[in-house]
């Protein structure tokens, strides 16, 4: 007469349906999978590793002047491309109002020393007091 499948008469079955449960998860991790490459501020590169880096935690804050150098000789103001010659000028607007002058430069490992040290150079024509090279750290051991 009614729905089958249960024991006895009045019983209530107490079966769990995982199937609403699972549709959530896999919508979850695909909005993860989608958000987190839009998290990472810059342009990825292969940093430098070293055993004994500086912190440096004014590098993660949202209003950080980021200038990436790729391995392939492209330079990257936070996620946008530009040249050499472009460089100085845009850094200079961009640290016009702040008092901290201090612009961090992540290099990709393979690059050209040669790359590196023009984009050194531009930014500090454009009036930049202080300069950040950021690098991974090798070892786990935090630096006291």
């Amino acid at each position: 007469m009614g729905m089958g499948g249960g024991g006895g008469r009045g019983e209530v079955t107490s079966d769990i349906n995982v199937t609403p449960m699972a549709d959530v998860m896999l919508v979850l991790l695909i909005i993860f999978m989608v958000v987190t490459p839009m998290l990472q501020k810059g342009t990825t590169v292969e940093l430098v590793g070293t055993h004994n880096p500086t912190d440096m935690p004014a590098a993660d804050h949202d209003d950080a002047v980021l200038i990436a150098v790729t391995r392939d000789g492209k330079f990257y103001l936070g996620q946008d491309k530009m040249s050499i010659e472009e460089l100085s000028a845009k850094v200079n607007d961009m640290l016009a109002a702040k008092l901290d002058k201090t612009v961090f430069v992540r290099s990709d490992a393979r690059a050209k020393y040669a790359d590196v040290v023009s984009v050194i150079d531009n930014i500090r024509n454009a009036g930049v007091d202080k300069v950040g090279l950021l690098t991974e750290r090798l070892d786990e051991k935090v630096r006291q």
